[in-house]
């Protein structure tokens, strides 16, 4: 007997699993394939019991014995086909063990009735019931506890009324209880090593499933983790944009590709002006709000595929692929206008802010991010030097309001 009970310790007598939730979870699993099995092992059972019918009119001829021989047969039969209709239907382990045990009672107790019918041919029905002992065990799918009761109810009962109607003697007697003994030891064993195999494999299959159900959830939590690192490596803490060292890595890629493809590449440097005297006057944090509301109105008013990043403190940076220098004043025009009429009201006072942009086109053959920004850069220290708010060119000294 199991001593101690775990999940997936399989009880040594009943070959079943100790703990009821997994055991019922095996029934389940193997439900479609016992309901299988198990019609054909009934058809096949039924369709050799029906044919011995042959035997006894051999041995009887046409005599009273004959025909209750016939008519049990008959009874039988009927009954085990329906029964192996009925498992087919509703039939399982896990519900209706007594549905599956029922072709098996009702076997044996056909069985025991052909020996005070036939009592003469007592040899050859202990070679039947020692081959129903067996196909009990082996041949129809059953539960081991429900496979012994009924092999036990055959073994007994046959001996019982073999001794009855064929008066043996008590030597026979013994011979017949050995050979039903070991009968029933051979299939109870077999039976048991099969039932204790079975659930042995399901339970490291399910083991391995937890496993790697568990596997599959830490990579996700660590792909999880591994996303937030990067965000938090290359996206601004406060705007959520790109940081500088992860836009000059996007931007690069850009600009050479704008080489490659003898396209246009234009640059804004962004500073918001006043910003000093913002924190000055009404906190760090209305500047940081300030800092958000702007670095939002530049992802809304820019298009998917330009790239913005905080340059550090109040200035942002902007590359815009495929945009020449006329098309990005546009851009940029439009971007200042739409931050100047934010609404970025502290407790008392409505502030308007304004930003200063300058802007740089990439030369042919250009390869330095370095240069460009600087260009832009400075272009931007000519339009607040010019009065701020406003857009400033590269390639211009002239404010464009």
């Amino acid at each position: 007997m199991a001593t101690r009970r775990t999940p997936y310790r399989v009880h040594r007598v009943t070959g079943q699993f100790c703990e009821r939730g997994r055991e019922w979870m095996y029934r389940r699993t193997i439900r479609s394939r016992v309901r299988l099995e198990s019609r054909l092992a009934l058809s096949l059972a039924t369709t050799i019991f029906a044919v011995f019918a042959v035997s006894d009119y051999n041995y009887l001829g046409l005599t009273r014995e004959f025909y209750l021989l016939i008519a049990m047969r008959i009874l039988v039969v009927s009954f085990c086909l329906f029964l192996a209709f009925a498992i087919g239907r509703w039939g399982g382990y896990a519900r209706n063990v007594w549905l599956h045990a029922l072709p098996l009672w009702v076997l044996a107790t056909g069985i025991i009735l052909i020996v005070p019918l036939r009592p003469e041919t007592l040899s050859t029905q202990m070679v039947a019931v020692v081959v129903a002992i067996m196909a009990f065990y082996l041949l129809i799918p059953n539960l081991l506890t429900v496979v012994t009761a009924a092999s036990f109810y055959l073994s007994i009962g046959f001996l019982t009324t073999a001794t009855l109607a064929a008066a043996l003697d008590p030597v026979e007697i013994l011979r017949l209880a050995l050979l039903l003994i070991m009968a029933n030891l051979v299939g109870f064993f077999a039976l048991l090593r099969v039932e204790s195999l079975q659930r042995q494999q399901f339970a490291l299959l399910h083991q391995e499933r937890d496993h790697n159900r568990r596997l599959l959830r830490e990579v996700a939590h660590r792909q999880s983790l591994e996303a937030q690192l990067r965000g938090l490596a290359e996206r601004d803490a406060l705007t959520g944009l790109n940081n500088r060292r992860h836009f000059m890595k996007r931007a690069q890629a850009l600009l050479e590709r704008s080489q490659s493809d003898k396209t246009p590449l234009s640059l804004f440097m962004i500073d918001v002006d006043h910003f000093k005297t913002v924190n000055d006057t009404w906190g760090h944090s209305h500047g940081d709000r300030v800092l958000t509301e702007i670095a939002t109105a530049c992802r809304e008013s820019l298009r998917p595929k330009d790239v913005i990043g905080r340059f550090g403190g109040e200035e942002f940076v902007v590359a815009l692929p495929d945009t020449c220098l006329d098309e990005a004043r546009g851009v940029a025009e439009r971007l200042r206008q739409t931050i100047a009429a934010l609404s970025l009201e502290d407790t008392t006072h409505e502030r308007p802010q304004t930003v200063t942009i300058g802007i740089a086109e990439a030369h042919a053959e250009e390869t330095d991010l370095e240069a460009l920004i600087k260009r832009a850069d400075q272009a931007l220290y000519v339009g607040k030097r010019a009065g701020r708010n406003r857009v400033e060119l590269a390639c211009k000294a002239s404010a464009q309001h």
